[in-house]
């Protein structure tokens, strides 16, 4: 029996790690809950753009977004488009970052999110499918189920508000050039922010 346990503690060991999805390629599929109680999936979302931000309510770089009201214009300016908006914490329980499905709806009802909702990735697993390493990171999937765009939401790296206004933003560009049949410029940056805290 116990070299049964170390053959199969091998095995485990020797699976390669998850590769991420790379802009071009069907995007991951997964069911996931929400804070809303309700489960989602890339899936159900076909015919529509899927833009997927990965937060965490602590980090200085999403409370930068938050706090100037960024993120919250974005969100609402995706939806105008057309686009639906998740959010992820990734955050595993007992992280920076976590909380459970009511303290996220609190969450959301007190920095006005336009975010349709929270998804509960505390085990980590859509993170990683994208590859995520960031909060704020932004990925976007489009009609057709490709992955499009993923990265920072713009091109300042800094925590400080003051850079909100001189920003590009990565993610509605992307978005804005897809919709026009554009290929999309910028279809991956380098994310910044806080590093999302995985459980492992």
């Amino acid at each position: 029996m116990p070299n049964l346990l170390i053959l199969t503690a091998a095995l485990v060991a020797l699976q390669p790690p998850v590769e991420p999805a790379k802009i071009g390629d069907k995007a991951p599929e997964f069911t996931i809950a929400g804070a809303d109680g309700k489960t989602y999936s890339p899936s159900q979302f076909e015919g529509k753009y899927l833009v997927l931000e990965w937060t965490n309510k602590d980090c200085p770089f999403v409370r930068k977004h938050y706090g100037s009201g960024n993120m919250q214009e974005t969100q609402a300016e995706a939806k105008k488009l057309g686009a639906v908006w998740l959010s992820i914490c990734s955050s595993a329980s007992g992280k920076e970052g976590y909380l459970d499905a009511s303290g996220q709806l609190a969450h959301m009802k007190e920095v006005k999110s336009n975010a349709v909702t929270v998804l509960l990735d505390s085990d980590g697993k859509v993170g990683k499918l994208f590859g995520a390493k960031t909060t704020p990171q932004i990925a976007i999937i489009d009609p057709k189920g490709k992955l499009i765009y993923n990265g920072a939401i713009d091109d300042q790296p800094t925590p400080d508000p003051a850079s909100v206004p001189i920003a590009h933003n990565y993610a509605l560009a992307a978005l804005k050039e897809a919709m026009a049949g554009k290929p999309v410029t910028v279809a991956t940056s380098r994310p910044y922010g806080c590093g999302v805290k995985y459980a492992d």
